[in-house]
């Protein structure tokens, strides 16, 4: 029978002087308590220099870095941005000129045109897919098919496509549309369809060809986009899989045709961390230099938040720039 080992010896245990040993948290990163009546810069300046605080305050200085040395600021949009009413937080950032161009999926175009449509959009999904109703929205199927196909036989993108036809249509509430607000501003917008995901795929007027067409034409307009990446910011905002995939893609294809983005800054916000947006948006497109952030929290709170500290943050630079002029 063995037996069990003897119990460590504390006696000879080697020590290091505390105020030598390196550590990761200082009182000068510590948080400032609120002082009512504050300002918006004030809140910022004051979150702790620490983990999610510090990555959020990275993201804003590389937009606002990025923006005043006319660089690119890439944004994609899963449909669910658009859903929980953020959209007049983008169209702000358009009509601030924070924005060089947008990528999207199907379902954002369904969210932005029901909404300047009607002023409303998402549907029951599960009690509509009971009585066999879901998707079958008329007006919405109509005027996306419409657009995608006069689109398709122009030669334009999907983006450019269902955006002109918000801004010259009868939409009451167009000036809250990002795509039409894109298409007057003309910025491009870029959308990447998966055939049969989106509610309009399922109707009679529905044009394989056309959704097919005018979705790669914006991939390659995407493409064009990430090649004038190298110093700018590209933020993936909601989507776990179609804009990371086509993000990766389109930047594989940048450095392919010998385009130079290497040092580029990019930005992942979703309230739960997802595989793709982890490996194909923040760690492989920066392994060449630049940064990957992954900042997590819900949509609602956390892009208004960032949208926020961009415009505080640049109006701060411009005015110390005139102080110094």
């Amino acid at each position: 029978m063995t037996r069990p080992p003897a119990p460590i010896d504390r006696a000879r245990l080697r020590t290091v002087p505390a105020r030598r040993r390196p550590s990761k948290v200082r009182t000068l990163d510590e948080a400032v308590p609120h002082a009512r009546g504050a300002s918006f810069a004030d809140f910022l300046d004051h979150l702790p220099a620490l983990l999610g605080a510090a990555d959020l305050r990275a993201a804003i200085d590389a937009a606002v870095r990025a923006h005043a040395a006319r660089r690119t600021l890439l944004w994609g949009l899963g449909a669910h941005v658009i859903k929980v009413g953020l959209a007049p937080i983008v169209v702000d950032l358009l009509e601030r000129g924070f924005v060089s161009g947008l990528l999207m999926n199907g379902a954002g175009c369904v969210h932005d045109l029901e909404l300047a449509l009607m002023g409303r959009t998402s549907e029951d999904v599960a009690a509509a897919l009971d009585d066999g109703s879901f998707g079958m929205a008329k007006e919405t199927a109509e005027l996306l098919n419409g657009a995608i196909a006069k689109g398709a036989s122009e030669g334009l993108g999907m983006g450019a496509a269902v955006g002109r036809e918000i801004l010259n249509g009868r939409y009451p509430h167009k000036r809250r549309s990002i795509l039409a607000t894109a298409a007057r501003l003309r910025v491009p917008v870029t959308v990447h369809v998966a055939i049969g995901t989106d509610i309009h795929h399922m109707h009679p007027s529905a044009d394989g060809a056309a959704l097919g067409a005018t979705s790669y034409r914006d991939f390659e307009t995407l493409a064009g986009l990430v090649a004038t990446l190298e110093g700018g910011v590209f933020f993936n905002v909601g989507s776990a899989v179609i804009l990371p995939e086509v993000f990766l893609k389109a930047l594989a294809l940048a450095r392919n045709l010998g385009h130079g983005v290497r040092r580029i800054t990019t930005v992942n916000l979703d309230f739960i961390r997802q595989y793709r947006p982890g490996v194909n948006v923040v760690e492989r497109p920066t392994r060449l230099g630049g940064r990957g952030i992954s900042l997590i929290g819900h949509h609602e709170i956390l892009l208004p938040l960032l949208a926020a500290g961009i415009v505080e943050a640049s109006g701060a630079r411009r005015k110390a720039r005139a102080v110094r002029a």
